[in-house]
């Protein structure tokens, strides 16, 4: 327990400077944030023009339904970057030799490593995400609600999660960029989807290696229709792939060489 709260400590510590060097700019904070809700925003309008067309359901969700696993996609994504977003850096850090630093420190190698950066845009897509819920769902729908903010919470966690083992890959075969880059892309793009149009392998595939389902599809059908089992099991689940790419992660560092850098963190 003293580890885990000396590691969240650590987060809320990094968020406060980060958000601090972030006020700093306001316009260029302000504007990336409002950008990148904008960009988002342009997305309802093609769901809603494909539910007119259609009509009914698609892949047994309607148009309530793609709206929220948008909204719990948005909010994930960017809490994930808002908090980690070094995730994406990992595979530069550990070819340049820039790992060293984050060695020589008296803290947790991966946390002080995923916290150490931020994205100035994520808080467009953390923020879309709730407004979304605010105009698709209702204020009334507290289930919606309740589930929404716990998909965002395992969602990012998830996503960083998928990113590092990716990423981790450097250590084994060198530079994986190409294959982190591609494993968050994936599973955003299963995650934005209804589920029912994915057959076979790639539903396997989207509860294994890309854990698209526990992202935002076991929080829908919470949403719908809650049951402890399953909250159980998403809960269960995401802990256990999370703790998976933790110990990826050290077993890598353990094939590390140094870069001999000297780099100043301040």
């Amino acid at each position: 327990m003293k580890r885990i709260g000396s590691i969240l400590k650590l987060i809320a510590l990094y968020f406060k400077v980060n958000l601090s060097s972030a006020m700093e700019y306001r316009g260029s904070f302000l504007l990336q944030a409002f950008g990148m809700a904008l960009s988002n925003g342009s997305f309802v309008f093609f769901w809603w023009i494909a539910f007119q067309q259609i009509g009914g359901r698609i892949g047994g969700y309607d148009f309530k339904d793609v709206m929220f696993i948008w909204a719990v996609a948005s909010s994930a994504f960017g809490a994930s970057n808002i908090l980690f977003a070094n995730m994406n850096n990992i595979t530069r850090l550990i070819i340049s030799g820039e790992l060293d630093t984050f060695l020589l420190q008296p803290k947790d190698v991966l946390i002080n490593l995923l916290c150490a950066k931020t994205t100035l845009s994520a808080w467009g897509d953390l923020a879309y995400g709730f407004i979304l819920m605010a105009l698709t769902q209702g204020s009334a729908d507290g289930s919606a609600w309740a589930m929404f903010l716990v998909g965002m919470v395992i969602g990012g966690l998830l996503m960083t999660a998928v990113s590092v083992m990716a990423h981790t890959f450097t250590f084994y075969f060198g530079d994986a960029s190409l294959i982190g880059g591609m494993a968050l892309e994936l599973t955003i793009n299963f995650c934005i989807y209804p589920e029912g149009i994915y057959r076979g392998f790639v539903r396997l595939l989207m509860v294994t290696l890309i854990p698209a389902t526990f992202i935002v599809h076991v929080p829908l059908r919470l949403a719908r229709t809650f049951h402890p089992l399953l909250l159980a099991i998403l809960l269960g689940v995401s802990l256990l792939y999370c703790c998976l790419a933790y110990w990826f992660f050290y077993r890598g560092l353990k094939k590390y060489e140094s870069g001999n850098l000297i780099i100043t963190r301040m």
